[in-house]
């Protein structure tokens, strides 16, 4: 989807990645000023997806919160109670640090490692070797916020976030607009999906 996730329609689920809910308000403790439109943005965004599909669990590979606790994760625990029946299964980031009574006070499953589901595998680092039992599972993972350069006329270039797929891998962008880019380059037999404008092109 546009809006940096999947729909896995026959599970009704939701898959994402590195929402990093909290960066924003993170950086402001620091002293940063870092405007909090761009977090409520990307709440907005999260919860718009789950009206519009109506998924019964969302599967998080990695990196749904930022840091400790501060006042942004407050507000994300009031809009979830609004939707007390939502499963959140999160395979645990380097960033989702927060303490177990937050999570489970979130009703957020946590998960560490990887997580298995019929031939599909989840985890957050998509080159960590976690399992050499499930070399033939297709796997969803996260971490890199992986972006693509596309070069026009002159040395003029745009960088857009996307998805990166190859035979048995994709690696979602990061769902939070706040976050760098690892730009990579699609080798022949691979795939990306650049996100521009709110609409998926097809890079080849």
């Amino acid at each position: 989807m546009p809006e940096r996730c999947i729909y896995w329609e026959e599970a009704k689920a939701i898959i994402l990645s590195d929402a990093h809910f909290g960066k924003t308000g993170h950086f402001r403790k620091s002293g940063i000023a870092v405007p909090q439109d761009l977090y409520k943005e990307d709440l907005q965004r999260f919860f718009s997806v789950i009206t519009s599909c109506k998924p019964t669990q969302v599967l998080v590979v990695g990196d749904f919160f930022h840091s400790t606790a501060n006042e942004e994760l407050n507000l994300f625990l009031k809009w979830k109670n609004d939707i007390p029946n939502l499963t959140i299964r999160l395979i645990k980031g380097n960033h989702d640090i927060l303490g177990v009574d937050w999570y489970n006070q979130a009703n957020i499953e946590l998960i560490h490692g990887q997580l298995q589901i019929g031939p599909f595998s989840f985890q957050h680092d998509p080159a960590e070797q976690l399992s050499a039992t499930v070399t033939d599972d297709f796997i969803f993972s996260g971490h890199l916020h992986p972006g693509i350069q596309i070069k026009g006329l002159g040395k003029q270039s745009l960088r857009f976030p996307c998805f990166y797929i190859t035979e048995h891998q994709c690696i979602l962008p990061a769902f939070s607009k706040f976050s760098g880019l690892a730009i990579l380059k699609p080798k022949k037999q691979d795939a990306a999906f650049a996100i521009v404008n709110d609409q998926l092109i097809h890079i080849t």
